[in-house]
């Protein structure tokens, strides 16, 4: 494409606007939301525990459905997901004929990168460890799916690799990996080069057992991007890396591709 030899790169797509069109929230009478807030030892602190629940009596409360973890970005939280307009895209989803499942989102810390990276704070050990209480308290199974956005989509690799087996799918969205050390260290996600390496996916992927599906959306104009075209040796790899920037507009336009992924049976 003529867009592809421009000089500037990616800047000048942007001035242009040829980045791509931004997502749109749908406009669809969305299932409930249930919001608590618990207590995590693992983090030392209450944290929002948010569960998506299906629109329309497609899923009962307690009924035998999937659960995908939704694990946010950097300085976000689980209240992120309910302004993205995750409500509305499983509605969305389930009017498009995709299985319904329930989303549930937790807050992760603004920029734990999901693991233990300051002292008292281990937002994996509380994905681990607690959420299957918390979730069983509401008559919820353990998450078998996972959505990961920037931040997010590390985390949701890293989650994989913890529960040894126990997710069948996954859906990252703009993931922020890393290739190297040096990219790591210019945005402060780890302690130092050895938690990089213990941490980072792009360094684990053989280590995935039980991953069937492994969707990728990444923009091409997103700064992660070359690395995120280095998950395609992840376990059955879906890669997409349509026009797009690291922005919600760009995971709105993604998310019903996303739940799609997640929702086949």
């Amino acid at each position: 494409m003529v867009e592809d030899v421009l000089p500037g790169g990616p800047r000048l797509r942007r001035a242009l606007g040829l980045t791509g069109a931004d997502g749109t929230v749908p406009a669809l009478p969305a299932g409930p939301v249930r919001a608590a807030t618990v207590r995590s030892a693992a983090r030392g602190r209450d944290v929002r525990l948010l569960v998506y629940d299906p629109p329309g009596g497609a899923a009962p409360v307690g009924a035998d459905l999937p659960v995908c973890l939704a694990l946010h970005g950097r300085g976000g939280d689980a209240e992120s997901f309910t302004g993205l307009g995750m409500p509305q895209f499983l509605a969305a989803a389930v009017a498009a004929g995709v299985p319904p499942l329930r989303v549930v989102a937790v807050d992760g810390g603004t920029d734990s990168y999901w693991h233990a990276r300051t002292p008292g704070d281990d937002p994996m050990a509380m994905l681990v460890d607690e959420l299957p209480r918390w979730l069983a308290d509401r008559r919820l199974p353990e998450p078998t799916l996972a959505l990961g956005i920037s931040m997010g989509g590390s985390g949701a690799l890293q989650y994989a690799r913890a529960r040894r087996g126990g997710l069948t799918a996954a859906a990252l969205l703009s993931p922020a990996v890393f290739r190297d050390w040096t990219d790591a260290r210019r945005v402060d996600a780890f302690r130092d080069e050895a938690d990089w390496r213990e941490h980072e996916p792009l360094r684990h992927l053989d280590a995935l057992p039980g991953l069937a599906r492994t969707g990728v959306w990444c923009g091409t104009e997103d700064p992660f991007c070359p690395a995120a075209r280095d998950l395609a040796a992840a376990p059955g790899a879906r890669t997409h890396f349509p026009r797009g920037e690291h922005t919600d507009g760009f995971w709105r336009r993604v998310l019903p591709e996303a739940l799609s992924l997640l929702g086949a049976r």
